[in-house]
């Protein structure tokens, strides 16, 4: 599915519930690769199942089947202590910085805290590294000695990816990190993340909802819904030329920063079905306004269209 060393490999991941209802399918049969040192976009309307995707990739929560290849090491089977081992690979970076932070711990006791879990360095060695990630997200050495109520909503975040990065990981799964922040500290936080990926050579999963933030920082883009991913392209192929409908709908909804050239809405008719009664065949069929009858009778494979380009759709460019 790609020429770069693949970092990450996702095959089959499944994630169900079960209730009194019955079986709720939130992901289902989600497979891609992520190289290394690559941005790839995981975009799609709220409820479709990115978190999700970043958590059960991580372990944050047991995926109900697939596998999830770190470096090669499929994590998915792994004992709590192997899977320990390889915690400093992979950290995550969550989308509430007022929530993630325990306000009961200082700004060092937080950023130490992995180190010391994985016994690493002495405490001097712990508080020195802990001192090189707050310089690493332009946040000032006395930082260390304060809590997360002493600082505003984009200082916290800053907190939050310096406790990622405290463990050198390879991979960080980033989700959505600006969405709770002010439109005017968003930009700053995703200038760092640029800045830091290229920097230290960082491979990202990032997770968002804004599309034109997700072409800028991300290489590739992956578009699920309802669970089940309907698009991969590289960013400029995808948002040139999608080739799902429903890719064209959300990519449809950026606003244009020039008045004179308004955008043409794809409005979708309907709400995102609910996870406990999915339609038969494409998930997306009753919102499409391409679908056809066959779309009811089979779940459309993920297939390349042109090269590093996949969508999962039956209909072909010419009847899109």
């Amino acid at each position: 599915m790609m020429t770069l060393t693949p970092l990450v490999s996702v095959r089959g991941l499944s994630k169900h519930y079960t209730s009194r209802r019955g079986t709720l399918r939130i992901l289902e049969d989600i497979s891609f690769e992520i190289g290394k040192g690559e941005v790839v976009g995981l975009v799609g309307e709220s409820g479709s199942g990115k978190t999700t995707i970043g958590r059960a990739i991580l372990r944050l929560i047991e995926p109900t089947a697939g596998e999830v290849r770190i470096n090669g090491t499929d994590i998915v089977p792994l004992s709590a202590a192997k899977l320990r081992q390889l915690r400093p690979q992979m950290q995550y970076v969550f989308q509430d910085p007022f929530a993630s932070l325990s306000p009961r711990m200082t700004v060092g006791e937080i950023l130490t805290e992995g180190l010391t879990i994985q016994g690493i360095g002495t405490r001097a060695e712990r508080l020195e590294r802990a001192a090189k990630a707050l310089e690493n997200v332009e946040l000032p050495a006395e930082a260390i000695n304060r809590y997360p109520h002493e600082f505003s909503g984009g200082q916290r975040q800053r907190i939050g990816i310096a406790r990622a990065l405290t463990l050198a990981p390879e991979f960080i799964v980033a989700d959505e990190p600006v969405s709770a922040l002010d439109v005017s500290i968003q930009a700053q936080v995703i200038n760092l993340l640029r800045d830091l990926q290229q920097r230290l050579g960082l491979t990202m999963l990032f997770i968002s909802h804004d599309l034109a933030v997700v072409e800028y920082i991300c290489d590739r883009v992956i578009v699920l819904y309802l669970g089940r991913i309907m698009e991969i392209a590289p960013s400029e192929v995808l948002y040139a030329r999608p080739r799902h409908p429903y890719t064209k709908a959300l990519l449809s909804a950026i606003p244009s920063p020039d008045p004179q050239n308004p955008v043409t809405r794809q409005i979708l008719s309907g709400d995102i079905p609910s996870i406990a009664n999915p339609p038969s065949g494409c998930v997306f069929r009753t919102r499409c306004p391409k679908a056809k009858p066959a779309c009811a009778t089979a779940v459309p494979p993920l297939r390349e269209v042109a090269p590093g380009h996949f969508k999962a759709c039956i209909l072909e460019e010419a009847e899109l």
